[in-house]
């Protein structure tokens, strides 16, 4: 067992599928099938259940995969950690978001204050950002979705209220406030499963015994503003979004929502088992000490977590 097949191995249980494997590792398909199939021959069990030429990971290939993705993420993180000493620099911090709006002017302030550290930022959704974070690609989430699992540790960002959009000279323009059942059977532009705006309106409808009306989904969450004043239907969105500035340029109507727990609780989430850099933790004590663009709604906790302090652990 060689590090190419472990590698080979983690990509082809991401995707499940040979073919899009190896165009990621840029080798031929052949050459990945081979090396899997000595990987399960040297095991003496098959990662994999395949049906003609589908694959689907098995419960060997599942436990295997989680055993594997933490000993190339502590390699990852033993060339990171080597890298920094040698360099002498603040090293790199690599964040995901759901929005790049949540965090870019944040991201160009840390740069501002610490031009040393290298920064890389991704775009993800939730289920993503859990494979990013065992993987150790990235360094910390800002989720708006929760993320769990006890090798994670995650620290509250800010609560902002969530407003429904409507296009201007809609019946709704104006309006101060509405409710669920109220806005029933109009058609809603809106995010694909899986992002946290579906999310939150998939739970307020089954709240009402509703069942929503799509106009139109995607996997782009800034076109929403835009596809909502194109007349295509009305949309949640974060009120961030109603104080970026983005109305002058993309009109809507905002009108709140009558509704418990409309909002949106954003959180910065680490893998307590990683390594972090000296830009990473530097990142970590900034992002927690600013005030956050959003409206801080109260807490009902009363309180906002601890972030511990931390020095760079040595891996040698």
């Amino acid at each position: 067992m060689d590090l190419l097949q472990l590698r080979y191995f983690q990509v082809v249980a991401r995707y499940e599928h040979i073919s899009r494997a190896a165009e990621e590792l840029r080798v031929a398909q052949p050459s990945v099938s081979r090396t899997i199939a000595r990987l399960e021959a040297e095991l003496g069990s098959p990662l994999f259940d395949r049906q003609g030429r589908r694959i689907r990971l098995n419960q060997y290939g599942a436990m295997f995969l989680h055993h594997v993705d933490r000993a190339l993420s502590e390699l990852d993180d033993g060339r990171r950690a080597l890298r920094d000493a040698r360099d002498g620099g603040l090293g790199r911090v690599s964040v995901a978001s759901e929005t790049l709006l949540t965090i870019t002017h944040v991201l160009g302030s840390f740069r501002s204050a610490h031009p040393r550290a290298e920064v890389r930022l991704f775009q993800s959704n939730v289920a993503e950002m859990d494979r990013q974070l065992r993987a150790g690609e990235v360094d910390f989430c800002v989720a708006s979705q929760p993320l769990t699992g006890s090798h994670l540790d995650s620290v509250e960002l800010a609560r902002e209220e969530v407003l429904l959009a409507v296009p201007r000279g809609h019946w709704l323009d104006g309006r101060e406030s509405v409710t669920i059942p109220e806005i029933a059977d109009e058609p809603f532009v809106t995010t694909r499963t899986g992002h946290w705006q579906r999310t939150l309106l998939d739970r307020l409808f089954a709240a009402e015994g509703r069942t929503l009306r799509l106009s139109c989904e995607g996997n782009e969450p800034a076109a929403i503003q835009d596809m909502i004043s194109a007349g295509l239907g009305i949309g949640l969105i974060p009120a961030v979004s109603r104080r970026a500035g983005t109305t002058s340029f993309v009109p809507v109507g905002w009108v709140h929502v009558d509704a418990p727990h409309c909002h949106r609780v954003l959180t910065l989430v680490w893998n307590r088992e990683g390594y972090l850099s000296e830009a990473a933790l530097k990142f970590r004590e900034f992002i927690t000490s600013i005030p956050f663009m959003t409206h801080r709604l109260p807490d009902p906790r009363g309180h906002r977590a601890h972030v511990p302090s931390e020095q760079p652990r040595d891996r040698s």
